[in-house]
């Protein structure tokens, strides 16, 4: 199989992520549960991956590196802390539903879009810059369009975000481990991120990096003032209720220490080669409309004409390569793009994709532009 779904979830992991995982099941227990070894072994491993995320992205202490299931429930808990009911947002023309579902769900939220063209990062500050007044209680925007790869003006808008006193949310899922994350640079009040994804992690794990106080969203037990009925007030404890995902935290580390290894320049240098090398193919098959632009990750969308996008990805599954096609969640990305009506197909890569998959991929891709089935 060809696999290039990696924005959804990286298929092949490092080596030491699987194994890592399965010691920490077998071996660790809980931390904040018991002074034995076992749950001391398990809080030093927690605070080891703190600190290796603290390095990573520039987090000035390693507490206030918050495990989470996912990056929607990192990106629930920084959307809560920040909008109240009838506050308002602003946020980009391409945000997933994690963001927009969260807002949606608080009362009386006016949301603003600060929609620029695809591609276009002036624009896309220009919107902003027109959006971001003082009343707005936070911004938030992806940092990588998980449709498209757009790479959107991130280091300007935390700029243009601190000289107008709104603190801002980033949504680094499709950045994180390839193109840098600076929590302390930006200034952001939060980042979150996945650890499936480019950070090569278990499914069921994510970051939430605080760069302001949070509210929690689950209450529960902590290991921690066992007295109190309140929360703890200090992080990470105060939004980690119940027990943690051990397990996880070790592969998520492992999957840390190679990205640290491996370097998130090279990392994404690989996967924009691959992505274009791919494009450049497709591109010279009549009957494919290719997305891409200069500010681009290595993930990049399709539409063949006279063809559904999720028939097209139902095909390359028969023929092999995995994608993945329709809204991917984020109908807001589609509308702003002007692809609400059709989808697209998405290509994305990874760190172990190979040129020769890109290229066997390209030529299903163009076999069934050219004979439409």
């Amino acid at each position: 199989m060809i696999y290039l779904d990696s924005a959804a979830t990286t298929l092949e992991k490092p080596r030491e992520v699987p194994r890592s995982s399965a010691w920490a099941m077998t071996h660790l227990a809980s931390p904040g549960r018991g002074g034995h070894a076992p749950g001391m072994a398990a809080a030093d491993l927690m605070y080891q991956m703190r600190e290796q995320a603290a390095r990573l992205f520039h987090v000035d202490s390693p507490e206030r590196v918050v495990l989470t299931c996912n990056a929607t429930h990192a990106l629930n808990i920084a959307i809560r802390s920040l909008v109240r009911p009838v506050g308002t947002a602003v946020i980009s023309g391409y945000e997933h539903n994690a963001v927009t579902r969260p807002l949606h769900a608080i009362p009386g939220v006016k949301v603003r879009v600060a929609a620029g063209p695809l591609f276009d990062p002036d624009r896309v500050y220009a919107a902003f810059e027109r959006e971001v007044a003082p009343e707005v209680e936070a911004v938030i925007c992806n940092h990588v369009s998980n449709v498209f790869g757009f790479i959107q003006p991130v280091e300007r808008i935390a700029r243009l975000c601190r000289e107008r006193g709104v603190p801002l949310i980033v949504d680094a899922s499709q950045s994180a481990g390839m193109i840098p994350v600076d929590l302390e640079g930006w200034g952001a009040a939060f980042v979150a991120m996945p650890g499936h994804k480019g950070l090569y992690g278990p499914q069921g794990t994510g970051l939430l990096l605080c760069g302001a106080d949070a509210q929690p969203l689950l209450y529960g037990g902590t290991g921690s003032l066992s007295a109190s009925q309140e929360m703890p007030d200090f992080l990470p404890d105060r939004l980690e209720a119940g027990t943690h995902n051990v397990c996880g935290a070790a592969g998520l580390l492992a999957g840390m220490k190679f990205v640290s290894r491996a370097g998130t320049a090279r990392i994404h240098r690989r996967e924009r080669e691959l992505a274009c090398r791919m494009m450049d193919a497709l591109e010279r098959c009549p009957g494919i409309t290719v997305f891409r632009g200069g500010s681009q990750s290595g993930l990049f969308s399709i539409v063949v004409d006279g063809m559904d996008c999720e028939d097209v990805g139902e095909a390359l599954a028969r023929r092999g390569v995995a994608v993945r096609a329709g809204l991917h969640c984020a109908p807001l990305a589609h509308h702003t793009a002007g692809t609400q009506d059709t989808g697209t197909v998405r290509f994305s890569f990874s760190a172990f994709s190979r040129p020769e998959q890109a290229d066997r991929a390209a030529a299903a891709v163009c076999g069934l532009a050219a004979g439409k089935k």
